[in-house]
């Protein structure tokens, strides 16, 4: 699979007091056609994180509708998003409402350390404004998770929904710098709100990996395909690639990668994606250095 880019579509409007940086971790929603709209987290001065959106038509690759207020905002002080809050997935509901996973993190007492939990945001009007669920997240750390929950991409399989989340499992402190370590875990739901856990792993660590972050999934054919950031030591985020015949069983590949540029915003890493199909075409949003500080790439495969 060959990837062509097509550059920055979106970066963040520093006009905007909560996009003073960053367009971070974009989310697919569709709209009917060719049309998406995608979220997104941008930081305001104080490197606290809201979510906002575009549109985008994969047709023409013009977009349009850019948020001038975010659509969902760190909590009160206390609370687990109480330091910022970003879209991780978008599940419909069987009542037709519209379920905005979003991890929410305060920071730790020894930058850089923090700590993150998912939470949950409900539109009842097409995603053109959310509500957050509870105060409180809906899935957070436990004893298959000790450090961190983050970054759920949440799938429906008939009655059963499926959480594709990062689990934390370690952070520590070295004459080198602070490291953490985290994989892809399962959760499992009847109604997209209450989950349960057991420890179930999706995408384990490899040799030398110390990260793997959100998974975008496209199912087609009965096949699930997964694109993914990988974190090595000493080396910036890449793209990784893995398989499944039921969502559950992962097979990594190193084909079908979109690679680091010669130089640039996307020369260091190939971070946060979403991968979606229009027709015979996939399409990437992504971001590259500096955890989308530079904003939203695109590229496309016809593979």
């Amino acid at each position: 699979m060959q990837w062509t880019k097509q550059g920055l579509i979106y970066r963040p409007d520093s006009t905007l007091p909560w996009q003073a940086s960053h367009a971070a971790l974009p989310t697919r929603l569709p709209l009917g056609g060719s049309r998406y709209r995608i979220f997104f987290s941008s930081r305001d001065e104080n490197n606290r994180a809201h979510v906002g959106h575009f549109d985008i038509d994969l047709a023409t690759g013009v977009t349009s509708n850019p948020a001038r207020e975010p659509v969902l905002v760190p909590g009160d002080w206390g609370l687990f998003d109480d330091h910022g809050v970003q879209a991780c997935s978008i599940a419909c509901a069987d009542n037709g409402d519209l379920y905005l996973y979003y991890l929410g993190w305060n920071t730790g007492k020894k930058d850089p350390l923090f700590y993150a939990a998912i939470g949950l945001a409900i539109s009842r009007d097409g995603g053109q404004t959310f509500r957050k669920h509870s105060p409180a997240p809906i899935l957070q750390r436990s004893r298959f998770d000790p450090w961190m929950v983050s970054g759920g991409t949440v799938i429906r399989q008939g009655p059963e929904w499926l959480m594709y989340y990062l689990s934390g499992f370690k952070f520590e402190f070295t004459a080198g710098g602070a490291s953490s370590w985290y994989d892809i875990k399962i959760a499992r739901s009847r109604d997209g709100i209450e989950w349960t856990r057991s420890g179930e792993v999706a995408l384990p660590l490899q040799d030398d990996e110390t990260n793997i972050s959100r998974m975008t999934i496209d199912e087609h054919h009965g096949r699930y395909r997964a694109w993914f950031p990988v974190k090595r030591r000493d080396v910036g985020y890449r793209c990784g690639y893995a398989e499944s015949l039921d969502g559950v069983t992962w097979t990594r590949q190193a084909d079908h990668c979109l690679q680091v540029s010669e130089s640039g915003w996307d020369s260091e890493a190939i971070d946060k994606m979403e991968v979606i199909r229009h027709g015979d075409r996939l399409y990437m949003l992504y971001n590259g250095n500096r955890f989308g500080r530079d904003g939203i790439g695109l590229a496309y495969s016809d593979g």
